[in-house]
Protein backbone atom coordinates (compact mmCIF):
# COMPACT_ATOMS: atom_id res chain seq x y z
CA UNK A 1 0.00 0.00 0.00
CA UNK A 2 1.28 3.61 -1.04
CA UNK A 3 0.09 6.25 1.73
CA UNK A 4 -0.29 9.69 0.13
CA UNK A 5 0.57 12.89 2.33
CA UNK A 6 -1.84 15.75 2.12
CA UNK A 7 0.07 17.76 -0.05
CA UNK A 8 0.50 14.95 -2.69
CA UNK A 9 -3.31 14.35 -2.52
CA UNK A 10 -3.57 18.62 -3.27
CA UNK A 11 -1.41 18.18 -6.07
CA UNK A 12 -3.16 14.85 -7.90
CA UNK A 13 -6.14 17.16 -7.18
CA UNK A 14 -4.76 19.75 -8.96
CA UNK A 15 -3.87 17.62 -11.78
CA UNK A 16 -6.43 16.16 -12.66
CA UNK A 17 -8.01 19.05 -11.80
CA UNK A 18 -6.51 21.32 -14.92
CA UNK A 19 -7.85 19.11 -17.65
CA UNK A 20 -10.77 19.76 -16.73
CA UNK A 21 -11.02 22.74 -15.88
CA UNK A 22 -9.44 23.44 -19.50
CA UNK A 23 -12.30 21.39 -21.61
CA UNK A 24 -14.73 23.39 -19.89
CA UNK A 25 -13.04 26.53 -21.43
CA UNK A 26 -15.20 28.11 -24.53
CA UNK A 27 -13.03 29.49 -27.08
CA UNK A 28 -14.25 33.25 -28.00
CA UNK A 29 -14.98 34.07 -31.86
CA UNK A 30 -16.01 37.14 -33.43
CA UNK A 31 -19.38 37.31 -35.11
CA UNK A 32 -18.10 37.39 -38.84
CA UNK A 33 -16.29 34.43 -37.83
CA UNK A 34 -19.76 32.68 -36.20
CA UNK A 35 -20.53 29.98 -38.77
CA UNK A 36 -24.29 30.30 -38.67
CA UNK A 37 -23.76 34.04 -39.03
CA UNK A 38 -24.33 35.21 -42.54
CA UNK A 39 -23.23 38.91 -43.15
CA UNK A 40 -25.78 40.65 -45.62
CA UNK A 41 -24.87 44.14 -44.87
CA UNK A 42 -22.90 47.01 -43.97
CA UNK A 43 -22.73 50.57 -43.71
CA UNK A 44 -22.40 53.19 -41.26
CA UNK A 45 -25.30 52.65 -39.20
CA UNK A 46 -25.67 48.82 -39.35
CA UNK A 47 -24.20 45.53 -39.71
CA UNK A 48 -26.75 43.06 -40.68
CA UNK A 49 -26.22 39.15 -40.24
CA UNK A 50 -29.33 36.61 -41.60
CA UNK A 51 -28.88 34.14 -39.31
CA UNK A 52 -29.85 30.46 -39.34
CA UNK A 53 -29.01 27.38 -36.32
CA UNK A 54 -30.01 23.86 -37.05
CA UNK A 55 -32.20 22.23 -35.12
CA UNK A 56 -30.80 20.87 -32.05
CA UNK A 57 -27.21 22.87 -32.22
CA UNK A 58 -25.86 25.90 -30.67
CA UNK A 59 -23.47 28.60 -32.41
CA UNK A 60 -20.19 28.88 -31.37
CA UNK A 61 -19.34 31.82 -28.38
CA UNK A 62 -19.51 34.64 -29.91
CA UNK A 63 -18.89 38.62 -28.67
CA UNK A 64 -21.50 41.40 -29.58
CA UNK A 65 -19.44 44.05 -29.22
CA UNK A 66 -22.43 46.75 -30.38
CA UNK A 67 -25.76 46.96 -29.33
CA UNK A 68 -28.64 45.22 -31.72
CA UNK A 69 -31.56 44.54 -33.03
CA UNK A 70 -32.66 40.99 -33.69
CA UNK A 71 -36.21 40.02 -35.79
CA UNK A 72 -37.14 36.43 -35.42
CA UNK A 73 -38.24 34.68 -38.66
CA UNK A 74 -40.36 31.90 -37.46
CA UNK A 75 -41.79 30.64 -34.15
CA UNK A 76 -38.05 29.56 -31.93
CA UNK A 77 -37.43 27.71 -28.77
CA UNK A 78 -34.04 28.36 -27.66
CA UNK A 79 -31.12 28.56 -25.20
CA UNK A 80 -29.67 31.59 -24.49
CA UNK A 81 -26.27 31.11 -22.75
CA UNK A 82 -24.33 34.19 -22.03
CA UNK A 83 -20.90 33.70 -20.57
CA UNK A 84 -20.59 33.89 -16.96
CA UNK A 85 -24.27 33.43 -16.61
CA UNK A 86 -26.70 30.62 -16.03
CA UNK A 87 -29.05 29.86 -19.27
CA UNK A 88 -31.88 30.99 -20.10
CA UNK A 89 -34.82 29.35 -21.61
CA UNK A 90 -36.43 31.46 -24.25
CA UNK A 91 -39.86 31.01 -26.57
CA UNK A 92 -40.22 33.66 -29.45
CA UNK A 93 -42.81 33.89 -32.10
CA UNK A 94 -42.41 34.49 -36.26
CA UNK A 95 -42.13 38.08 -36.14
CA UNK A 96 -41.05 38.70 -32.49
CA UNK A 97 -38.33 42.14 -32.39
CA UNK A 98 -36.10 42.50 -29.67
CA UNK A 99 -33.73 45.33 -28.70
CA UNK A 100 -30.21 43.96 -27.16
CA UNK A 101 -27.38 45.83 -25.20
CA UNK A 102 -24.21 44.64 -26.72
CA UNK A 103 -20.52 44.48 -25.18
CA UNK A 104 -21.26 40.23 -24.07
CA UNK A 105 -20.56 37.12 -25.42
CA UNK A 106 -23.24 34.28 -25.58
CA UNK A 107 -24.29 30.92 -27.36
CA UNK A 108 -27.30 30.38 -28.97
CA UNK A 109 -28.78 26.99 -28.88
CA UNK A 110 -31.86 25.78 -31.21
CA UNK A 111 -34.17 23.30 -28.40
CA UNK A 112 -36.57 22.87 -31.20
CA UNK A 113 -37.13 20.68 -34.41
CA UNK A 114 -37.47 23.56 -36.63
CA UNK A 115 -33.75 25.88 -37.73
CA UNK A 116 -33.35 28.97 -35.60
CA UNK A 117 -34.10 31.98 -37.90
CA UNK A 118 -33.45 35.91 -37.40
CA UNK A 119 -32.46 39.17 -38.68
CA UNK A 120 -29.60 40.32 -36.29
CA UNK A 121 -29.05 44.54 -37.09
CA UNK A 122 -25.83 45.65 -35.22
CA UNK A 123 -26.26 49.25 -34.48
CA UNK A 124 -22.28 50.70 -35.45
CA UNK A 125 -22.93 53.93 -33.76
CA UNK A 126 -24.21 52.77 -30.79
CA UNK A 127 -21.98 54.67 -28.70
CA UNK A 128 -22.91 57.82 -30.25
CA UNK A 129 -26.85 57.64 -30.55
CA UNK A 130 -27.00 56.23 -26.72
CA UNK A 131 -26.38 59.75 -25.66
CA UNK A 132 -27.83 61.70 -28.47
CA UNK A 133 -31.43 63.65 -27.66
CA UNK A 134 -34.58 61.76 -29.42
CA UNK A 135 -35.69 63.01 -32.77
CA UNK A 136 -38.26 61.23 -33.31
CA UNK A 137 -41.64 62.89 -32.73
CA UNK A 138 -43.48 59.80 -31.73
CA UNK A 139 -42.03 57.14 -30.07
CA UNK A 140 -45.17 54.68 -29.53
CA UNK A 141 -48.25 54.42 -30.91
CA UNK A 142 -50.21 52.62 -33.30
CA UNK A 143 -51.74 53.96 -37.04
CA UNK A 144 -54.39 51.83 -38.05
CA UNK A 145 -56.16 52.59 -41.78
CA UNK A 146 -58.11 50.59 -44.57
CA UNK A 147 -56.83 46.76 -44.78
CA UNK A 148 -53.36 47.75 -42.64
CA UNK A 149 -51.56 48.74 -39.41
CA UNK A 150 -48.48 50.48 -38.52
CA UNK A 151 -47.14 49.95 -35.23
CA UNK A 152 -44.43 51.51 -33.60
CA UNK A 153 -42.51 49.05 -31.44
CA UNK A 154 -39.65 50.70 -29.74
CA UNK A 155 -37.31 53.40 -29.84
CA UNK A 156 -33.66 52.91 -28.80
CA UNK A 157 -29.97 54.61 -29.41
CA UNK A 158 -31.97 56.57 -31.43
CA UNK A 159 -33.48 54.47 -34.09
CA UNK A 160 -37.41 53.70 -34.41
CA UNK A 161 -38.59 50.04 -35.01
CA UNK A 162 -41.94 49.45 -36.29
CA UNK A 163 -43.63 46.71 -37.87
CA UNK A 164 -46.46 47.17 -40.86
CA UNK A 165 -49.54 44.65 -41.78
CA UNK A 166 -50.95 45.06 -45.20
CA UNK A 167 -53.62 43.26 -46.67
CA UNK A 168 -53.55 42.90 -50.42
CA UNK A 169 -54.12 46.13 -51.67
CA UNK A 170 -54.14 48.37 -48.79
CA UNK A 171 -51.99 50.88 -48.78
CA UNK A 172 -49.88 52.42 -46.35
CA UNK A 173 -50.61 56.29 -46.66
CA UNK A 174 -48.26 59.11 -47.65
CA UNK A 175 -45.79 59.52 -45.28
CA UNK A 176 -41.90 61.20 -45.35
CA UNK A 177 -38.63 59.42 -44.65
CA UNK A 178 -36.20 61.89 -43.38
CA UNK A 179 -33.57 59.47 -42.70
CA UNK A 180 -32.56 56.12 -44.02
CA UNK A 181 -33.94 52.73 -42.98
CA UNK A 182 -33.84 48.95 -42.85
CA UNK A 183 -37.03 46.69 -44.39
CA UNK A 184 -37.00 43.39 -43.02
CA UNK A 185 -39.40 41.15 -44.71
CA UNK A 186 -41.17 38.88 -42.26
CA UNK A 187 -43.41 37.40 -45.19
CA UNK A 188 -42.86 37.45 -49.00
CA UNK A 189 -43.43 40.83 -49.96
CA UNK A 190 -44.79 42.39 -53.50
CA UNK A 191 -45.37 45.79 -53.20
CA UNK A 192 -45.56 49.19 -54.98
CA UNK A 193 -43.88 52.54 -53.83
CA UNK A 194 -45.40 55.66 -55.12
CA UNK A 195 -42.78 58.62 -54.52
CA UNK A 196 -43.90 61.85 -55.23
CA UNK A 197 -42.48 62.97 -58.42
CA UNK A 198 -40.87 60.00 -59.43
CA UNK A 199 -42.78 56.87 -61.58
CA UNK A 200 -43.91 54.02 -59.26
CA UNK A 201 -41.20 51.43 -57.70
CA UNK A 202 -42.16 47.82 -57.70
CA UNK A 203 -40.94 46.08 -55.20
CA UNK A 204 -40.68 42.15 -54.41
CA UNK A 205 -38.84 40.20 -51.36
CA UNK A 206 -38.57 37.07 -49.59
CA UNK A 207 -39.63 36.12 -46.69
CA UNK A 208 -36.34 37.21 -44.34
CA UNK A 209 -34.64 39.45 -47.16
CA UNK A 210 -33.36 42.96 -46.29
CA UNK A 211 -33.38 46.33 -48.08
CA UNK A 212 -31.84 49.16 -47.08
CA UNK A 213 -33.50 52.01 -48.34
CA UNK A 214 -31.94 55.89 -48.72
CA UNK A 215 -34.66 58.91 -46.94
CA UNK A 216 -35.51 62.43 -48.40
CA UNK A 217 -38.59 61.30 -49.91
CA UNK A 218 -42.09 61.02 -49.50
CA UNK A 219 -44.87 58.29 -50.65
CA UNK A 220 -47.83 55.81 -50.29
CA UNK A 221 -46.95 52.11 -50.24
CA UNK A 222 -49.19 49.09 -51.09
CA UNK A 223 -49.70 45.46 -51.25
CA UNK A 224 -50.27 44.88 -55.14
CA UNK A 225 -49.36 40.70 -53.73
CA UNK A 226 -52.36 39.01 -53.12
CA UNK A 227 -51.23 37.47 -49.55
CA UNK A 228 -50.83 39.47 -46.83
CA UNK A 229 -47.54 41.51 -46.57
CA UNK A 230 -45.87 41.83 -43.04
CA UNK A 231 -42.53 43.69 -42.79
CA UNK A 232 -40.75 45.28 -40.13
CA UNK A 233 -38.62 49.12 -40.68
CA UNK A 234 -35.67 49.97 -38.82
CA UNK A 235 -35.53 53.76 -39.34
CA UNK A 236 -32.70 56.21 -38.54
Amino acid sequence: MVLQSPAMKRLLFLFLLVPFLAAQTTTEVEITAEPSHHFALENEYVRVFKVEVAPHTSTLMHRHHHDYVYVTLGDAHVSNEVEGKQPMDVKLADGDTRFVPGNFAHIAKDLSDQPFRNVTIELLQDEKLRRAPSHWPEESGEKIFPGGRSKILFVKDGVRVSEVNLEPSAVVPSHHHDGPHLVVALTDLDLRSDVEGVAPTPGKLKSGDIKWVPGGYTHTLTNVGKTPARLVTVEF
